[in-house]
Parts: structure tokens; C-alpha cells; sequence
């Protein structure tokens, strides 16, 4: 049995045009959410290894959840170039890379991609859109991540900011 654990960065600033889509930096509702979710993950989530989308919005997401979850920030983060995709295709072409030994993958990254990657492995739609800074846990009865075609994936817990206390 494997986890994955998929968090979409929390809300980008578009203020700057002139920045590439990688460059843009959280506006003040992600910086607001992304210590938050941290915050509610910690009280549900053993601290784990993180890969992070390279894009700037999801580093400083990243940063914002171990500020609400400390013991995350003792993790290791990998930053993936992988994951700053918007296509779940290119997901389900690096997922397979993964050591079957790591049972559980907790990725920071972007949508369409984390959307219809959990409506794919669920083999039916799960969710219409995984809003900014959203979470979503997938349970995936495989015995390695090259297995991801084999059975469907289950919905084992999902939380949005919008279900936080303010």
C-alpha cells in the first residue's frame, strides 16, 4: 500500500506581469492559508520528506506550511523540476522513478495536473478542482509506484483552507 499526499501551492500573486509563471510569489491569502494548512496537516500527519514544485509560489508554500508545522521543517525537501508541470501526464510518467521502498510521497505542486491526477488514479472524478493551498490523500493499493495503473485510488482524506477557522 502506498500514500500520496498532494497540497497545490496557495494563492499566487499575478500583480507583477512582468514575471514568468515561475517567478510569481504567494499574495496575501496564500501567505495567509499555507501556515494554516500547516497548522491542521500537523495535528493529522507524521512529519515526511517533501518534494516541491521548483516554482516560486510552491517554495514559499512549502515554507509557509512548516512555519504552521514546525517538525515538517526538520524533513528533508527536495526540490523536482517534475513537479512544475500542469499536465498529470508528466505525473504519471515520474511517480514510477520513486523507490518502491518509500511508501508515502508528499508532493507541493500545481493544478490541472494535481486535479486530474487524483481524478486518474481514482479512476473516476474525485473532485472538480483542488483549490489553492487544497490537500488531498490518496490511498493506492500498489506495492511500488510503477504499479500506478493497477488498481484505483481511494480518498482517504481531503482539506481545503475554506474548512479552517479563521
Amino acid at each position: 500500500m502506498k500514500t500520496l499526499h498532494l497540497l497545490r501551492h496557495a494563492k499566487s500573486s499575478w500583480r507583477n506581469p512582468a514575471l514568468r509563471d515561475w517567478e510569481r510569489p504567494l499574495n496575501r491569502r496564500g501567505q495567509r492559508d499555507a501556515p494554516r494548512m500547516g497548522s491542521a496537516l500537523a495535528g493529522e500527519l507524521r512529519p515526511q520528506p517533501v518534494y516541491c514544485s521548483p516554482a516560486l509560489r510552491a517554495r514559499l508554500t512549502l515554507e509557509g506550511i512548516c512555519a504552521g508545522w514546525p517538525a515538517l521543517a526538520g524533513q528533508p525537501h527536495q526540490i523536482c523540476e517534475s513537479l512544475y508541470t500542469f499536465n498529470y501526464r508528466d505525473l504519471m510518467e515520474w511517480l514510477p522513478t520513486v523507490p518502491a521502498q518509500q511508501a508515502s510521497l508528499f508532493l507541493i505542486g500545481h493544478n490541472p495536473a494535481f486535479t486530474d491526477l487524483a481524478n486518474h488514479l481514482a479512476a473516476q472524478p474525485v473532485l472538480d478542482n483542488l483549490p489553492t493551498a487544497g490537500y488531498l490523500r490518496l490511498a493506492l493499493p500498489i506495492d511500488n509506484w510503477g504499479e500506478l495503473a493497477r488498481a484505483p485510488a481511494r480518498v482517504e482524506a481531503r482539506l481545503f483552507p475554506r474548512e479552517l477557522d479563521l
